[in-house]
């Protein structure tokens, strides 16, 4: 039996949205995907083997619907998802057993994942562009760059990062509704309300984190 005969069951249509069918593929990363987020607002490191699990459907999903970006960008994520399980059981030090705290994104940070974000966009654009038949290199390219440096913000626990991901999530709605991936489209509009309820709950700790500091200074 090959790999191609183990997926096939996952891409068979479930059911039809707006005159298009939708696979087990996309629900299944449709459910992954909203759980992850909700872990990660919380901060369980629960969220990391979800999100491998989400990533693998996704690997599955995009090289579909041709965004080929959005497809290898799953599995720079999975490594991505073993580092940030590694810094938030070991608090991001050698030999440390405390959890990692949540701090804000420094001047330095800001520029290395800026440029870093910018500079990924032009030449994912450019590849996308030149080597694959993608209609949407660029949105593909731009949606790539913030969800990597928005997902290193997240390895560390910065708060910024939801920040990022909401940028993210802004482009990929419309982006996914173009391709006809529907449910995932809405799948990243609960994204953007996840989101917006982790930058308040890590806000929340950050401020108490920083009271008993304020209190002795």
């Amino acid at each position: 039996m090959s790999l191609a005969d183990v997926l096939e069951p996952l891409q068979r249509p479930l059911f039809t949205l707006l005159d298009t069918p939708i696979s087990w593929t996309e629900v299944l990363g449709f459910g992954s995907g909203a759980l992850c987020v909700w872990l990660v607002a919380r901060q369980h490191l629960a969220n990391w083997p979800v999100g491998i699990a989400n990533n693998l459907f996704f690997v599955l999903l995009f090289t579909q619907a041709g965004l080929y970006a959005d497809a290898g960008l799953q599995i720079v994520f999975i490594a991505l998802a073993a580092y940030g399980w590694w810094t938030w059981t070991h608090g991001g030090g050698p030999g440390s057993a405390e959890a990692l705290p949540v701090r804000r994104t420094t001047r330095t940070e800001w520029t290395w994942l800026l440029a870093a974000g910018a500079v990924g966009t032009l030449a994912l654009t450019l590849l996308l562009d030149r080597a694959t038949d993608s209609t949407v290199p660029f949105w593909d390219a731009l949606t790539t760059g913030l969800s990597l440096v928005a997902t290193y913000g997240q390895c560390r626990k910065r708060l910024e990062s939801w920040w990022l991901w909401i940028a993210a999530d802004v482009v990929y709605v419309p982006l996914y509704a173009h391709k006809g991936l529907y449910l995932t489209s809405l799948l990243y509009v609960g994204f953007m309300a996840l989101c917006a309820a982790g930058l308040r709950g890590w806000s929340r700790d950050l401020a108490a984190a920083r009271r008993p500091l304020e209190a002795t200074a």
